[in-house]
């Protein structure tokens, strides 16, 4: 997509005081890019070349550090586009990717996606040497499940990457809940994501905190980290990214990432 094809596809959401250009490093396209920035606001600015938003950019910028071998990887992603699935698709060695449809059974095919409810993944044990995901646990109501999914289907020194909303503090906020009929309970004002498959939005489970790590710790990983990427993303708007390692039988690699300071 080009500049003008850009601006007119965000016409909408411009605004022209907050409008930006800039040349920096895209870890996806590993090549100095054109970036733009429709307003101040993350999501607003992209590559102009692979259309990465922060997000992917971050979690990039991350894998490319701590999965060197990413050609030799067998890779789950949690979804089934975007800039992080087409980066994945031609550098591992497989990748498998589903969505979650209300409608449809997990494992079964949807105009040719597999479903997949990561509380219980029909996934075999030890499959994947990698998964990957973006704004995506914190919509899961059970995080807890998913973890401990995520983590049966790893293979020893197996490595999971991702990206959640986090604040600054201390404890996750829990924002909904699901009770015992299925129904949901709101703790706090509820909260909605977009959400592009679906063309409309998904409701927000949690916030996380800094005890993120303490709840994959819980599922079972081990040197569980929250990482800032080694590139500069352009306008400040660095994610953090979650790293944690599956046990094996050598000891995982370090994260060269930035440390969350």
């Amino acid at each position: 997509m080009n500049l003008q094809a850009l601006m007119k596809a965000g016409g909408s959401m411009v605004r022209w005081r907050e409008l930006r250009v800039t040349v920096a490093h895209c870890p996806i396209c590993n090549a100095r890019r054109l970036f733009i920035r429709l307003k101040d606001y993350e999501i607003a600015a992209r590559c102009l070349a692979c259309r990465a938003s922060a997000v992917s950019l971050s979690i990039v910028s991350v894998l490319r550090q701590l999965a060197p071998d990413l050609h030799a990887m067998d890779t789950y992603e949690l979804s089934s586009r975007g800039p992080l699935y087409r980066y994945l698709k031609t550098r591992a060695r497989t990748l498998t990717a589903s969505e979650y449809f209300d409608d449809v059974a997990p494992g079964e095919f949807h105009n040719g996606i597999q479903c997949q409810d990561v509380q219980r993944l029909t996934h075999d044990d030890a499959r994947f040497d990698l998964c990957t995901s973006t704004e995506v646990f914190e919509h899961v109501p059970e995080d807890a499940k998913a973890f401990s999914e995520v983590f049966r289907v790893l293979r020893p020194n197996g490595l999971l990457v991702f990206t959640v909303p986090i604040h600054d503090g201390p404890r996750t906020l829990e924002r909904a809940v699901l009770t015992s009929t299925g129904e949901v309970r709101h703790l706090l004002p509820p909260q909605y994501h977009g959400d592009p498959l679906r063309s409309g939005r998904i409701l927000a489970f949690r916030t996380y905190g800094q005890d993120v790590t303490e709840r994959l710790q819980h599922a079972g990983f081990i040197d569980v980290k929250i990482v800032l990427p080694v590139d500069r993303i352009p306008w400040g708007y660095a994610r953090p990214v979650v790293v944690a390692f599956k046990a094996g039988l050598v000891a995982p690699p370090l994260p060269r990432a930035r440390p969350l300071e």
